[in-house]
């Protein structure tokens, strides 16, 4: 089944007068952008729209409560989609009906659903195929809007990608690392216990050589946290490994296991997982760049809300 966000239901009163049935809509203006208004409705569809699944499968009540508790952000949200469509308009920037049949055309060859699937499917979350479209029209709309306005006005220069890698260099620099587990001998206190050590970390390694579970031995034998976990170390970049870890492990291949060595803290068996090359300065500069891209959007897109807001008529009315 996929899943597709949802509207809620508009609530509905029936009334009788003069014999017959009538339907009356019970809705209230919650807020005034510009010469639009958002209604109660509006609001409380949006709030279900953007629901996490976790969130539709609780009972109504909750999920209420919930909802009336987050009325303010999400009206605020909604505020401001409102603005930024109004500013479209303006622009003359629009969704072609062309760009919306190809956005359901990808989502039903991404679901594997023919039409008449797509429409049930859609049904079952409180959709009409044409509300659906509309939705999808808002948001080719957005996205239209926001690129003009503010990503593509976004200009990163090289003396600003150079800056940011030599300030970010443990963040971005060298990529170059190890995924490692390690079967681990704490450093004995009486250096005369140092030979025990070494007998017991080789006859482990013998056990491994012989075909034993490698992280079977380290829940049994590890003296450190990760002992519990199989010894497993996760991925660790080569700028931060011990000189005596980086003199080993340059020297193995993927599913190697070491000879045990002695570091400051004890003795160590690692076996190498997987290994990652370093980066070329031109992928360096390319992440460089991306990170630079979308926190210059953050601060400019905030801004061009801000100014949205500021040139707007805006009463709240919850």
């Amino acid at each position: 089944m996929i899943k597709l966000r949802g509207f809620i239901l508009i609530l509905f009163v029936l009334v009788i007068h003069g014999g017959a049935q009538a339907s009356i809509l019970l809705d209230r203006v919650v807020a005034v952008v510009n010469k639009e208004v958002i209604t109660w409705s509006d609001l409380y569809r949006a709030m279900e729209f953007e629901a996490s699944d976790e969130m539709k499968a609780l009972k109504d009540e909750e999920k209420r409560k919930i909802f009336k508790e987050n009325e303010g952000i999400f009206l605020e949200s909604l505020i401001d989609v409102k603005l930024q469509l109004q500013a479209a308009k303006k622009l003359g920037i629009d969704a072609a009906i062309e760009e919306v049949n190809e956005a359901i055309e990808g989502i039903k060859k991404k679901y594997s659903l023919d039409e008449a699937a797509l429409i049930e499917s859609l049904r079952k979350e409180g959709f009409t195929l044409e509300g659906y479209k509309k939705k999808l029209a808002e948001q080719i709309t957005l996205s239209k809007v926001v690129s003009q306005q503010v990503r593509s006005k976004i200009v990163v220069s090289e003396n600003e990608i150079k800056k940011y890698i030599e300030e970010n260099k443990d963040a971005i620099g060298d990529g170059e690392g190890y995924r490692v587990k390690q079967i681990f001998f704490k450093r004995p206190d009486n250096s005369a216990d140092r030979k025990a050590t070494e007998d017991k970390a080789n006859t482990v390694l013998q056990r491994v050589k012989a075909g034993e579970d490698f992280s079977s031995l380290a829940k049994e034998y590890s003296d450190d946290p990760a002992g519990k976990a199989g010894g497993d170390l996760g991925f660790i970049k080569k700028v931060h490994m011990a000189r005596e870890f980086i003199d080993v492990i340059s020297r193995m291949n993927v599913g190697d296991v070491s000879q045990p060595f002695w570091t400051d803290r004890g003795l160590h068996i690692v076996k190498l997982e997987e290994k990652s090359g370093s980066r070329n300065i031109d992928e360096l500069k390319e992440d460089a760049r991306n990170k630079l891209l979308e926190k210059h959007f953050s601060e400019k897109y905030k801004n061009w809300v801000r100014g949205l807001r500021e040139k707007a008529y805006i009463e709240i009315r919850l």
